[in-house]
């Protein structure tokens, strides 16, 4: 071999089918220089045949001297022989290598042969679940792609004249090029040469740097104290708007946050295992510390706290997997399992593109453009009913009159000390101290800041000091009629919808907003809930006491499988998908609505302002598109959203009752009950539905818009397509 191809002499691994080998052939007559022999010859007795057959391996000592023969198999139809190898180096990803050398005969049962193999593997797979498995050699007419569908087969090159008889599997994509060269000596098979073309997990992405704040017991009692002691009141006299005093409020208290609490840079890999703690690198440094200094005794101490520590490590880690897998939560169940299978699905790569960014800005404010238009397969689209305000002008604190007629534009003037106290209007909504409190206890400390910079860990472990501040911006931002313009401003982050982008609307844009604004939209949202619920549409199961979208796909059933009960009857069940629903909101007719349904008008104005002249600007990346000012629709991500274009839509109802329209916040689904063949009430509610999309603003998708017939009649013709849209 050494003669041959020096390639060949410096493979990690030779392995060889069909090597005829006996028990009168010592190893001492096979010794290849550099390599460790292991070999599985032919048992007469067990496989009922005298010669041929056999399987066996060389391993350069250069590459791996810890192996182990782990499992031989002898029977006339397979033969195999699995041994497991720790080499000196390898990805991290791997702890280990199982190697498997096959030879199942020509005239052997394939089926039988396929199905034993796959179960060893298997078998292999629960006894060393971070090892590697390949599986090569001549399997002739056998094949493990139903077997094993998870496994890749390398060699696609014929091995025996034109036909491919020699295989090697493993779970890697690619792990492989197979190359093949001139037989050795008298054999009827080329030799195969793998070529390694796996690239590391390390290699892959980039490593993730990211920075977390340490939020010690002395770093929160110390920011504690600062924010107790601030004299808030001073900064409220200091300013001239509502506007200036909250931007001051959080600026002061992100400043704070930043300046006490310590950070910590992290570096993560993507090859890192998941129960590599940070007090398992720290004993991991000591040790390699201890083995420069050259101190055997430190040395060997170092190492026995590692080992202990990472056993330790393991064991709490698949305890909490256990745990996820047991609890009563779907989502917690999903997590265990991918983490366990360490499954990511394939996301498109981030592009940090600054034209890009500004185009999903532009496309995003789309709905927001005087003098553009709205785009849909089919159908009418009215653009008179858009908002027309300024995009510069700021809102004036002072409360407007109230208007159900045609958009306006909001006067712009600037802020004085006249501004910052409006007159009390009467109101039905005010904030207690402990709402706000109680909201801010309930954050997740894990959750990102918002534009305004203010972290929910703040707010969590500084409840008490800053709710009193807060209940005040709240109350005064209800009596004004007024959301201060650092509580509307978002950061969009475009997600994904599919793993290959093929436009802009493949991108959904998700606002990162004002944690704190969150927990007032909360305050709000459980108020207006209150005024609204009972006037709300009885099908709409969206924020409703006791419903969810179970009781919807129930009651839909219901309807459908009640009305089938009768001769003669069949169902058209049209699905409604809404194009950028929360997007399309117009505040002005919303407020028609609101007002329409009881909700007192210091709210109603509220919400206008609360939807109108808003800040936005994408992230992409590392890169910041310009900021655009946007008053049509509620970002998607806002606490208040899925209730306002719930309350949006509350009067498009069915008033026939044979149609039934069922919602759950923007999912929209038209039933129609069809008997003796009389499809004109439902064809009238569809059209109905159309007519009232776009006069509201609404932009139905035709490609998602998707109807089904449910007909169990007998001897029925092809029935008519509805294109309403």
């Amino acid at each position: 071999m050494r003669s041959m191809n020096r390639d060949f002499a410096s493979s990690c691994v030779l392995c060889f089918t069909e090597s005829w080998l006996s028990e009168n052939i010592p190893d001492s007559t096979l010794k290849l220089e550099g390599f460790h022999l292991l070999r599985a010859d032919r048992q007469a007795s067990l496989s009922g045949k005298t010669k041929g057959g056999g399987v066996c391996f060389y391993i350069n000592s250069g590459w791996c001297t810890d192996v182990t023969v782990i499992a031989q198999h002898y029977s006339s139809s397979l033969e195999y022989l699995f041994i497991h190898c720790k080499p000196f180096y390898s990805p991290r990803e791997f702890a280990s290598f199982i190697l498997a050398a096959v030879y199942i005969p020509p005239d052997a049962d394939a089926q039988a042969a396929q199905c034993a193999l796959a179960e060893q593997i298997l078998h292999m797979e629960r006894t060393f679940p971070d090892s590697l498995i390949i599986a090569l050699g001549d399997f002739n007419k056998a094949n493990l792609s139903h077997e094993l569908p998870k496994y890749k087969q390398y060699i696609k090159c014929p091995t025996r004249e034109e036909r491919t008889l020699d295989h090697c599997y493993s779970t890697i994509s690619g792990a492989y090029r197979a190359v093949p060269r001139a037989s050795l000596g008298l054999f009827d098979h080329v030799i195969i040469h793998l070529i390694p073309a796996y690239r590391q997990r390390l290699k892959l992405s980039k490593p993730v740097v990211r920075t977390k704040k340490l939020w010690s017991n002395e770093a929160v009692e110390e920011l504690r104290t600062c924010l107790e002691t601030t004299d808030w009141d001073t900064m409220k006299a200091a300013s001239n708007s509502l506007d200036e005093f909250t931007d001051t409020v959080t600026s002061y208290i992100h400043f704070c946050e930043d300046s006490i609490v310590p950070s910590r840079t992290r570096v993560s890999y993507n090859n890192d295992k998941p129960w590599f703690t940070p007090k398992l690198k720290k004993l991991w440094l000591e040790k390699r510390k201890a083995f420069r200094s050259g101190d055997r005794d430190c040395y060997r101490e170092a190492k026995y706290r590692f080992t202990k520590e990472v056993d330790i490590a393991k064991h709490q880690h698949s305890e909490k997997m256990q745990q996820q897998i047991s609890e009563n939560d779907s989502a917690s169940v999903w997590k265990g399992f991918r983490n366990i299978t360490n499954y990511k699905p394939k996301t498109p790569h981030s592009t940090d593109d600054l034209l890009l960014a500004n185009t999903l800005n532009d496309f995003y404010c789309r709905f927001d453009e005087p003098s553009g238009s709205l785009h849909t397969s089919n159908g009418p689209n009215n653009r008179s009913t858009l908002d027309t305000h300024s995009p510069t002008s700021p809102p004036s604190i002072e409360p407007s009159p109230p208007s159900n007629t045609s958009p306006t534009t909001p006067p712009s003037s600037p802020h004085t000390k006249e501004d910052f106290t409006p007159p009390p209007p009467t109101t039905t909504l005010h904030i207690h101290e402990a709402d706000v409190r109680k909201q801010f206890r309930s954050l997740n400390a894990r959750k990102a800041p918002g534009p305004d910079g203010v972290s929910p860990a703040t707010l969590r472990h500084c409840a008490n000091e800053l709710a009193p501040v807060f209940s005040g911006i709240f109350n005064s931002s209800l009596q004004a009629c007024h959301v201060p313009a650092c509580f509307k401003s978002s950061t969009i982050i475009p997600v994904p919808k599919k793993p290959r982008i093929t436009g802009l609307n493949d991108y959904r844009p998700v606002a990162l907003t004002s944690v704190v604004m969150k927990s007032f939209e909360r305050l709000v949202l459980s108020h207006l809930k209150t005024l609204t619920a009972p006037l709300l549409d009885p099908l709409q199961f969206a924020y409703r006491a006791n419903r969810s979208v179970d009781d919807a796909i129930n009651m839909a059933l219901h309807f459908i499988l009640q009305h089938l009960d009768s001769p003669g009857t069949y169902a058209r069940i049209l699905f409604v998908d809404f194009s950028s629903a929360f997007n399309t909101i117009l505040p002005d007719h919303l407020r028609g609505k609101l007002s329409q349904m009881n909700v007192p008008d210091p709210i109603c104005r509220w919400i206008t302002d609360f939807l109108t002249d808003r800040k936005q600007h994408v992230r992409l990346g590392k890169n910041v598109s310009d900021s655009r000012t946007i008053s049509t629709g509620s970002p998607q991500g806002c606490v208040l959203s899925p209730l306002l274009f719930s309350l949006y839509t509350n009067c498009c109802t069915s008033t026939l009752q044979s149609v039934k329209l069922i919602k759950f916040a923007d999912d929209t689904t038209v039933i129609g009950l069809i008997s003796d063949g009389d499809e004109s009430a439902y064809r009238r509610e569809v059209e109905r539905l159309v007519s009232w999309c776009s006069h509201n603003n609404l932009v139905l998708n035709a490609q998602k818009t998707v109807e089904i017939i449910v007909d169990f009649r007998k001897h029925t013709a092809p029935l008519p397509p509805h294109h309403p849209v």
